[in-house]
């Protein structure tokens, strides 16, 4: 397991998405039987999911990648998939069974139980700052970043407002008292010189910081603070300091779920089921079409040269019985998603 630079001479770039030179985890794993090889590679699938949906807040589909979509190379390859904010799709993660293709190339073997040499099962899977851009796309707005509280680097930054030098030694004070009640939660006082509270505001709010407090001489003689959400544009709270710390952190974790809730809610809306070629042609325009699939290359290549969209993978979570593939008509057996992506 590593965490590392690569250097791909990629031809169109995209900021955060395809960089001549980006940063991942990659693991590789070698096993003695193909049992074992093959429970890793999902096992590291559901990792990859339970981060991205419980950490960064983003709903992802987990599934096998077709043959044509498969890391080259590999048995199977399975991906989660992510919906970004205008439906297309990004792969914020891979994990791949190779079998012994890699082993008998490289002459990778070990001594078995019965002191015989034999080909290792490999796996190998890996995440890299794509993750970032996905965090950006479905969770970014007009006003900039939004970052989920349990990822953001700063998870609260406090605005101290005031207009004269005794203003500010009162308000400093419990600005300072906050910081101590707040112990343990990242964050960031912003006592800066020069700079309007307004501007501080809309700093703050384009980088992405999930609650912020502001602090008057009112407040402040209060002894309270007006909390604001990134979440929820507007909407402002008087809360006593006698109970900021269990409102903070109930809040970080409701705008935690709220940013899923939501991702997950957008993702619903432009997902849709079409049963012919037609609905499909529609559906990739608006989002994620899910649906029947033979297993045909010929299919899946005239979906993608006729609408730009891929199988970005078949979904673990199948309905089960049997359908009629969504292209030609031919007895299917699983449904595939098909989007645009990234």
């Amino acid at each position: 397991n590593q965490w590392c630079n690569v250097v791909r001479w990629e031809m169109r770039t995209r900021l955060f998405l395809r960089t001549t030179e980006f940063l991942w985890q990659e693991g590789h794993t070698a096993h003695a039987t193909e049992q074992e090889a093959r429970e890793e590679t999902l096992r590291i699938l559901e990792l990859y999911r339970d981060f991205t949906e419980n950490e960064a807040a983003i709903p992802v589909i987990t599934g096998r990648k077709s043959e044509s979509e498969k890391f080259a190379g590999a048995v199977e390859s399975y991906s989660i998939e992510a919906m970004m904010g205008n439906g297309w799709a990004l792969q914020a993660g891979t994990s791949h069974f190779l079998g012994q293709n890699f082993a008998r190339a490289f002459g990778t073997q070990f001594l078995n139980e019965r002191n015989e040499q034999e080909y290792v099962w490999q796996t190998s899977w890996g995440v890299s700052t794509r993750m970032i851009g996905a965090i950006v796309m479905v969770h970014g707005d007009d006003q900039g970043l939004m970052l989920p509280p349990r990822l953001a680097p700063i998870q609260v930054v406090l605005v101290p407002i005031w207009k004269n030098e005794a203003e500010r030694t009162q308000v400093l004070e419990v600005a300072h008292r906050v910081k101590s009640i707040l112990e343990g939660v990242r964050f960031r006082l912003d006592d800066r010189e020069g700079y309007t509270p307004g501007w501080k505001f809309n700093d703050w709010e384009m980088r992405g910081v999930p609650l912020r407090l502001e602090l008057g001489p009112r407040d402040a003689a209060a002894n309270q603070v007006t909390l604001v959400r990134r979440d929820l544009q507007g909407v402002r709270e008087a809360v006593p300091l006698e109970g900021l710390r269990e409102r903070v952190l109930s809040l970080l974790d409701e705008v935690q779920k709220s940013l899923f809730e939501r991702a997950l809610r957008f993702r619903e809306e432009h997902t849709h089921y079409p049963d012919d070629y037609g609905g499909l042609v529609e559906a990739v325009e608006d989002g994620f079409a899910w649906a029947w699939w033979c297993g045909s290359a010929e299919c899946e290549t005239k979906v993608k040269e006729e609408t730009k969209a891929t199988i970005r993978n078949i979904p673990l979570n199948q309905p089960g019985g049997s359908g009629r593939c969504v292209v030609c008509g031919a007895l299917a057996r699983e449904q595939a998603v098909f989007a645009r992506a990234y």
